[in-house]
């Protein structure tokens, strides 16, 4: 059995991801139902035959549906809320022998439940990878990145977010000086906040990645996913132990991957909000090849 985590610092593309690699036949995972329904009791011993019978219009969010789900409310019960919501990133000292246990036992059962070859999950915000590696040490991690500034505008428009309460109230912990500082320099910008989770979450990922052998980590860019869907998805499956199964390839060529959204931040936010961010992002944007240039200005390395 091989276990594949994909990660992504939320509202990054990384649901695209874990949903299409959800259709292997080889795959299994976390449903929203077992994540509602848990006293059914079922470990998910059908979500794959399901999830290949479901039409893809019935998967989609912003509806009822049937998909892989990150599983938060049935991981808090069975394993701990530590793993759900935690302040600070879960590192390897964290899987302490009783919590490291749970959580292996909660990923063993399904895993042998559903019998698959690959069980797959998805956490969004901290990356936990090290937490992770601690309990489960054969585990495989797929970051999905995607550029700050679509990923701050996203962030800006979700009801749920956090960040209008302040960095005092918002779940992440209080900013590092550096990104105090450039908070309170913006006079409290919620554009610049939303840039600054980001990079607070890319440097939390970098430090995981780190700390990792170099060949449990593949760093996928949903801005090359959705360009080249197929090319994408060949490294991962190759990365991931999978074959291009004929099953798969059905339902991968059956599926939409639209472009539209890759710059949109462009169109939701003023053109003052893009060069706050830039200014804020410069260096990690750079970094990762979404800017060619370092802005002149005002911006913040990595």
């Amino acid at each position: 059995m091989r276990y594949v985590f994909v990660l992504g610092t939320g509202r990054c593309g990384s649901t695209l991801v874990h949903d299409v690699l959800a259709r292997h036949p080889d795959v299994g995972f976390v449903s929203n139902v077992d994540d509602r329904l848990a006293f059914l009791g079922s470990r998910g011993r059908w979500n794959g035959a399901i999830y290949a019978r479901t039409p893809e219009r019935l998967t989609r969010k912003g509806r009822l549906r049937f998909a892989p789900s990150e599983g938060y409310r049935i991981l808090a019960r069975e394993v701990s809320p530590a793993v759900v919501a935690p302040v600070r990133d879960l590192i390897a000292e964290d899987a302490t022998p009783w919590l490291a246990e749970r959580f292996r036992r909660f990923f063993e059962d399904r895993a042998g439940a559903q019998g698959a070859n690959v069980f797959l999950h998805k956490f969004t915000g901290w990356p936990r990878a090290g937490f992770i590696h601690r309990a489960l040490p054969h585990a495989r991690f797929i970051h999905v990145v995607r550029d700050g500034r679509a990923v701050a505008s996203s962030l800006l428009q979700m009801p749920w977010w956090g960040g209008y309460a302040g960095p005092g109230s918002w779940g992440w912990g209080p900013l590092p000086e550096p990104f105090e500082a450039e908070w309170q320099a913006s006079r409290g910008s919620f554009v610049v906040l939303a840039g600054l989770e980001w990079k607070l979450l890319i440097d939390a990922f970098d430090r995981a990645k780190a700390a990792l052998p170099a060949d449990r980590w593949l760093n996928v860019r949903y801005e090359d996913v959705v360009a080249d869907p197929r090319g994408s998805f060949g490294s991962i499956l190759e990365f991931a132990g999978l074959p291009w199964a004929e099953h798969f390839d059905r339902r991968f060529t059956s599926h939409v991957f639209r472009t539209d959204r890759t710059d949109a931040f462009r169109r939701d936010l003023s053109v003052r909000d893009v060069d706050l961010l830039e200014r804020s992002l410069g260096g990690y944007l750079h970094r990762l090849g979404y800017l060619e240039e370092l802005p002149d200005r005002g911006e913040a390395s990595a």
